[in-house]
């Protein structure tokens, strides 16, 4: 598809232009991910609320 080669092309330019921003993409992704694993209900409710 079309939008999916450009997706990939933009990331490949910003690839090429600093090596280093995968990292930084990668640390805010797992700190994204970590929020929202908080939201998540502990198994503990879950079970209760069953």
């Amino acid at each position: 598809r079309a939008d999916h080669a450009s997706y990939l092309a933009s990331w490949l330019e910003v690839l090429s232009n600093d090596k280093r921003f995968i990292f930084s993409a990668a640390a805010h992704a797992q700190r994204a991910v970590t929020f929202l694993h908080g939201l998540q209900p502990k198994a503990a409710e879950v079970n209760e609320a069953a």
